[in-house]
């Protein structure tokens, strides 16, 4: 197959080129988002070969169309990019990834521009009078990445926080609300009302829309060390009232996602979630714990998370540029 893309105004120097990825590219990606992410003091939101995979076999993702690759003369990669179709092709996303001792090469303007081209291609199949935007997140320590974004008409979006904690000690007990316990869960009976529960949870919060059983189930189920054990699912009757989907990520347990059912908030059952969460990766040998969150979430989730002794490590921003205005469709 032919992976060579037309880069029109995309100029590179003679010792670099562009291209789609391959599947046979797979282990060098992950190698380079590692090494970027050492780069920005923080790998555990690298991902590994395993998360690459299920990304790229989604049913939505054309490897051929939405990666690019830059490598060297040698076939070093160096530099790069994917796009995604967020939601409903007019919240669209690049994530770029320069490798540490290629920058100042015009790696990153490079992928940006060309991801910019094919979110223009994508347009054509979203509703003629909605607003268009390209969102891209960066590590915020990343002053060069900063500055490109600027110099291509990108402006910031929205923060977050990766958060951690260190137990040194046993965390505090686990008070659940009257009437709720937690039951084990059975992905063959639970995962669908799991996910019915997370869709609901999550309605409020920005940028977050439903998602289908064939989009979720692949990145929660499709790695080899998925652990129902780990998945906290608390029930109210035959109702969920809150769940916290645990699993291990970059060497540390990691909250996944956690979320409680509006009818239950407001008495503490997120906080008891969490705690029996930290309890659990303790007894497991696992004192390093972490998560990822929305640093304007509308449910309070950080003050939570500070409260039961959790600290910001890292910081990232989003940072977006409208290519179509219209009519708003990401309004909370």
């Amino acid at each position: 197959m032919d992976t060579k893309l037309k880069t029109d105004e995309i100029i590179l120097a003679p010792d670099l080129k562009l291209r789609s990825a391959q599947w046979t590219d797979l282990n060098a990606v992950a190698q380079l988002m590692y090494e970027a992410w050492k780069d920005d003091g923080d790998v555990t939101m690298a991902a590994t070969p395993e998360d690459l995979k299920i990304r790229w076999q989604t049913a939505s993702f054309n490897l051929e169309q939405d990666t690019f690759v830059i490598e060297t003369l040698d076939g070093r990669i160096v530099g790069f990019d994917q796009f995604e179709n967020r939601y409903m092709h007019a919240i669209l996303e690049t994530e770029g990834y320069t490798h540490p001792e290629f920058k100042g090469r015009g790696i990153g303007t490079s992928l940006l521009r060309t991801v910019e081209k094919r979110a223009y291609e994508e347009m054509h199949l979203a509703e003629s009078d909605v607003r268009i935007s390209l969102r891209s997140p960066i590590n915020h320590r990343d002053q060069a990445a900063h500055e490109l974004h600027r110099k291509e008409g990108y402006t910031p979006l929205r923060y977050y926080w990766r958060m951690e904690i260190n137990l040194t000690a046993p965390p505090a007990p686990a008070n659940f609300p009257e009437g709720i316990e937690l039951r084990p869960f059975v992905k063959d009976e639970h995962a669908r009302t799991v996910l019915d529960a997370q869709n609901e949870s999550f309605r409020d919060h920005w940028g977050n829309h439903d998602e289908t059983y064939e989009q979720w189930a692949p990145r929660k189920f499709g790695r080899k060390e998925f652990d129902p054990t780990l998945w906290m699912i608390a029930w109210d009757g035959d109702q969920i009232a809150g769940f916290s989907q645990n699993r291990y990520r970059g060497g540390i347990g990691w909250i996944g996602t956690l979320g409680v059912r509006r009818p239950w908030r407001k008495r503490g059952l997120g906080e008891a979630l969490l705690l029996h969460s930290f309890g659990e990766f303790y007894k497991r040998g696992t004192t390093t714990i972490g998560l990822g969150v929305d640093a304007q979430n509308p449910t309070g989730a950080t003050r939570l998370y500070q409260k039961v002794g959790m600290r910001a490590v890292s910081e990232f921003v989003f940072y977006e540029k409208e290519l179509r205005a219209g009519r708003e469709i990401d309004e909370k």
